[in-house]
């Protein structure tokens, strides 16, 4: 099964553990940060489905990480914090949160908000398979056929190939997808990138040097098109 993985930022280590296994006893894959400084170092390693954060950190504020998270990537973020005021609340929405959940909350309520800010950012197409031509896309099995023959994938190409379904026959730029297949800080090059586009190129479309449904859109990133 393709776990959706969530990072949780909070300086309450306790509670982060409690929320943790909660969410991994409900078929999520959890990280947890302690401080701004870890969490940029969990965001430059791997990418996430959905982020967690509290607002007062030790070396700096939720809303700082946000604004710095938005300018590369557009994943969902509940902001969990004893800060409750109107102006906090306002300020977190401006800022690209998608959800405010004050504290203290019941576990309940927020295995509910995820759940439900899940469905609204993925939707029903994640959980029913994707596909494009003559490729389906098995999301919980993380398998992919063309012509009913399975088809290998490493972990990175399958990830850039969801990420690309997901939002067929729209164009994307580069750095989003960097953001959202590596993490939304990390080193990786654009050649990286490139390198990627081509393995699936080869391996999914019938003539990899003019494809018909993984194109180049010039000057910006890349596209799944599919006329169907």
């Amino acid at each position: 099964m393709d776990k959706k993985r969530i990072l949780i930022v909070d300086d309450e280590e306790e509670l982060s553990q409690i929320i943790a296994e909660m969410l991994e006893g409900c078929g999520y894959d959890t990280d947890t940060a302690a401080d701004a400084a870890a969490a940029y170092d969990r965001l430059a390693e791997k990418s996430y489905h959905l982020i967690l954060l509290d607002i007062n950190l030790p070396d700096a504020t939720g809303f700082d990480i946000c604004k710095e998270l938005r300018a590369a990537s557009h994943v969902p973020v509940i902001f969990a914090s004893a800060r409750k005021t109107e102006d906090d609340r306002i300020n977190s929405f401006d800022i690209g949160g998608d959800d405010f959940l004050p504290k203290p909350y019941s576990m309940k309520e927020l295995l509910s908000r995820v759940n439900a800010l899940m469905r609204r950012a993925y939707g029903q197409a994640d959980e029913n398979g994707l596909g494009f031509g003559d490729v389906k896309i098995d999301t919980r099995s993380r398998t992919v056929t063309k012509n009913g023959r399975p088809v290998s994938l490493a972990q990175r190409e399958f990830d850039l190939l969801c990420c690309l379904c997901r939002s067929k026959n729209t164009a994307i730029a580069k750095d989003k997808l960097l953001a959202e297949v590596w993490g939304a800080f990390s080193e990786v090059e654009p050649s990286t990138l490139t390198v990627h586009i081509r393995w699936l190129r080869e391996k999914l479309e019938d003539d990899p040097a003019s494809p018909r449904y993984i194109k180049t859109v010039w000057r910006l990133g890349y596209m799944l098109e599919d006329g169907e």
